[in-house]
C-alpha cells in the first residue's frame, strides 16, 4: 500500500484572514488586560494576577507575533517554529496559572474553582499533545 503526503498549499485569503485575526485578537487582549479596562477590573481575580501576568503577556506577545510573521510571509518553515513557540509559551502559562490560580470566586453557589481547574487541566494536557505533535511533525518532515 503506498500512501502521500498531502500537498500543502499557500494560504489563500481564508488563511491570511484567520492570521490578521488572531493577531487582532492577541492584540485587543492585550490592550484589555493592560491598559483600558486592565485585569484589576474583574472582579474574581486576585492581587496574585500579578505574579502570573509576565508569562500571559509573553504568551499574547508571542501569538501576535507569530500571526504577523505569517501574513507577512508564507508559513512553511517559519509556522512550524511559530506553532511550536506559541504552543511552549502558552504551556508555561497555563502552568504558571494553574500554580498560582489567582481566581477568588467568593461565595458563589457553584463550584467555579472546580471548573477553572477542569478547563486549565484540558488546556495543559492539549497543550503538551500539541507540542509532541508539533515535535513528531518536525522530526518526520525532516527526514524526507
Amino acid at each position: 500500500m503506498t500512501t502521500t503526503a498531502p500537498i500543502r498549499r499557500p494560504p489563500g485569503a481564508t488563511g491570511r484572514a484567520g492570521y490578521l485575526a488572531g493577531a487582532i485578537v492577541n492584540g485587543m487582549l492585550l490592550l484589555a488586560v493592560n491598559v483600558w479596562p486592565g485585569w484589576q477590573e474583574l472582579p474574581f481575580l486576585t492581587a496574585q494576577t500579578s505574579q502570573v501576568l509576565g508569562l500571559v503577556n509573553l504568551s499574547l506577545s508571542v501569538g501576535l507575533l507569530t500571526n504577523l510573521a505569517y501574513l507577512a510571509r508564507h508559513p512553511g518553515p517559519v509556522r512550524a517554529i511559530g506553532d511550536l513557540v506559541t504552543l511552549i509559551v502558552g504551556g508555561l502559562s497555563l502552568i504558571r496559572i494553574w500554580q498560582v490560580f489567582p481566581f477568588d470566586f467568593g461565595d458563589a453557589a457553584f463550584d467555579w474553582a472546580l471548573v477553572v481547574r477542569i478547563v486549565l487541566l484540558v488546556a495543559i494536557i492539549g497543550t503538551g499533545i500539541g507540542i509532541v505533535a508539533q515535535l513528531v511533525s518536525r522530526l518526520r518532515g525532516s527526514k524526507r
